[in-house]
């Protein structure tokens, strides 16, 4: 089984997935947050550091490109070649609307024909130059029947993966995937498929593999992983009784670092309160200290509360069963 941690702008940048890797491991792709080339540059210094070898050491790191110009991508992927980069994806997915109103991310997708020449463009490129093209996709943008339309079209290119997330744009992250489309693409897509969307739990997993009838060889994940970090053990078989000491020290390094990086001290503390806008779902019964956190405007505060909650917490149950 394959599991791929899935690119969440503003948490999974270079800082997180060190120490992610570090501690958990298991993940045999990193998806890196979006780059997004313009006409007069493939990539800001901001994305190049956050992709570059030497922040990713010992990570199976796969960039990812956001844009609707071929020239642009390519451009964006010749840069990345010559970091050493022999795969990257093209982000299909974005439902962000100042993404969509530029016709980009699930922007692209009801625009077939142009999508198609880009594509066009972009498989040219990568048959001349040995680079490895794969793609994240949500089912349309209006409507999920789209989707038909569009396994035709991916079958007509060499994708090397197809991520399937089966919502529409409009359905951002919530409610349930619409797995019957996913049903679809395994009885049609000629690309070999990853299964993305809401799985927080083994038995999310199970029950996936058991409405398919297939097993799902692998699936990408994203807040589900963010939710709990040892998702990626419990689905590979890999049981640990040492749930809570991981998790500190997965917060405490990142923490560290970010610091060392950041100043002044709340804009630390922003950066903690997005991940704990996940694993505050972890702590059952702390709630008013993790509220007094999420407040917290200078580092010795936060750091007291933090030891507080994680001194005198188990897990929940469901966290770790």
């Amino acid at each position: 089984m394959k599991i791929y941690f899935a690119p969440l702008e503003g948490i999974t940048g270079y800082i997180f997935r060190n120490a992610f890797s570090g501690i958990y491991g298991h993940i045999d792709k990193f998806f890196a947050p979006f780059i997004s080339p313009s006409e007069k540059c493939p990539m800001t210094s901001r994305e190049r550091k956050d992709i570059t070898p030497e922040n990713n050491s010992g990570i199976n790191l796969v960039p990812q490109i956001l844009t609707c110009r071929s020239d642009c991508f390519i451009e964006a992927a010749k840069e990345l070649q010559a970091m050493g980069y022999s795969e990257v994806n093209l982000n299909l997915g974005c439902p962000s609307g100042t993404v969509c109103a530029k016709g980009k991310g699930a922007g692209f997708l009801p625009e077939t024909l142009a999508l198609q020449k880009f594509l066009d463009g972009i498989f040219s490129y990568a048959g001349s130059s040995d680079l490895k093209i794969s793609v994240k996709t949500r089912l349309g943008y209006y409507d999920p029947d789209e989707f038909y339309d569009l396994v035709d079209i991916f079958n007509g290119f060499p994708i090397s993966e197809l991520i399937v997330h089966p919502r529409i744009r409009s359905d951002f992250y919530k409610g349930e995937p619409r797995k019957e489309y996913f049903a679809y693409a395994l009885e049609h897509s000629k690309c070999p498929l990853v299964y993305n969307g809401n799985i927080f739990t083994a038995k999310d997993y199970d029950e996936l593999s058991g409405l398919f009838n297939v097993s799902l060889d692998t699936v990408m994940l994203g807040r589900g992983l963010i939710t709990d970090p040892s998702l990626a053990d419990k689905l590979k078989g890999f049981a640990s009784d040492t749930y809570l000491a991981r998790f500190r020290k997965l917060h405490d390094t990142v923490y560290q670092e970010y610091r060392k990086v950041m100043s002044p001290d709340i804009n630390v503390l922003y950066k903690m309160r997005e991940l704990w806008s996940y694993w505050q779902n972890l702590f059952e019964g702390r709630e008013r200290d993790i509220k007094r956190l999420l407040k917290a405007r200078k580092c010795a505060e936060y750091e007291e509360i933090v030891s507080s909650i994680i001194s005198y917490s188990t897990l929940r149950s469901n966290s770790v069963a």
